[in-house]
């Protein structure tokens, strides 16, 4: 069995689907990978929600004309009316669930929270923490500006894991692209892939099923049961072990 710290490194998403929190989940430290440069059109700012009429994106406007090479954790909102548009948005696609009104005042107090925040990244970041604790998870969240960056894309993140005394590194499926695999093992570090084949349905509101929107919706649809839709409850929680 390989034992040891285990580290993953994402930048942050807006209210992210279930996916994310079970990365999260997996590892002892989780470090928010925000200051590399921000991408348009990305989940960074936005996220889908399920609605009667079909998939919604809720999206956060930012600023960005002229500012190209601008940071995920530099990049401000352009304007706070997207609190009571996707606010409004939430409630009225799940109203009906059944855990709405457990969680509701929660998650609206957030909104009402982020209305005058004027950074993302901290956006993003205080959804992050309610989420978590809504779901029972508490892995230790840290920022890769809390470390000493190299240079490279593969050896950045080798050295983040080393810096943050992790012996494995778990990673999305996305990454393929571009890690150099060698790179991990050169450096004694085991690079584990998420898997995010076989997640089981659940009842949602509209007649049609999605896995991949904001974990709102599992969340208000199940609850307390939450755990039992995700991967990183209970007996498989970790690839590789």
């Amino acid at each position: 069995m390989k034992t040891g710290k285990k580290v993953a490194i994402l930048q942050s998403n807006y209210i992210p689907w279930k996916g994310y929190f079970d990365i999260i989940n997996m590892v002892d430290e989780f470090i928010l990978y925000d200051d590399v440069q921000y991408t348009k059109n990305d989940w960074r700012n936005r996220n889908k929600i399920a609605t009667r009429d079909g998939l919604c994106w809720l999206s956060i406007p930012v600023v960005h004309t002229g500012k190209f090479h601008q940071k995920i954790n530099e990049t401000k909102v352009a304007d706070h009316k997207w609190v009571d548009k996707h606010w409004r948005s939430i409630e009225y696609s799940y109203a009906k669930a059944e855990f709405f009104g457990m969680y509701a005042e929660r998650i609206q107090k957030v909104y009402e929270a982020c209305r005058m925040e004027d950074y993302l990244s901290r956006i993003n970041y205080a959804f992050l923490q309610e989420i978590c604790d809504i779901l029972g998870i508490q892995t230790k969240i840290t920022w890769s500006s809390d470390y000493q960056l190299a240079e490279g894309k593969t050896e950045r993140l080798v050295s983040l894991v080393k810096d943050a005394g992790g012996s494995s590194y778990l990673s999305g499926p996305a990454a393929k692209d571009y890690i150099q695999e060698e790179l991990f093992e050169e450096a004694g570090i085991q690079l584990v892939w998420m898997d995010y084949s076989g997640y089981p349905e659940y009842e949602q509101s509209f007649g049609y099923f999605e896995h991949g929107v904001s974990v709102f919706d599992l969340i208000f649809h199940k609850g307390p049961r939450a755990q039992e839709f995700m991967k990183s409850f209970g007996g498989k929680i970790y690839a590789g072990e």
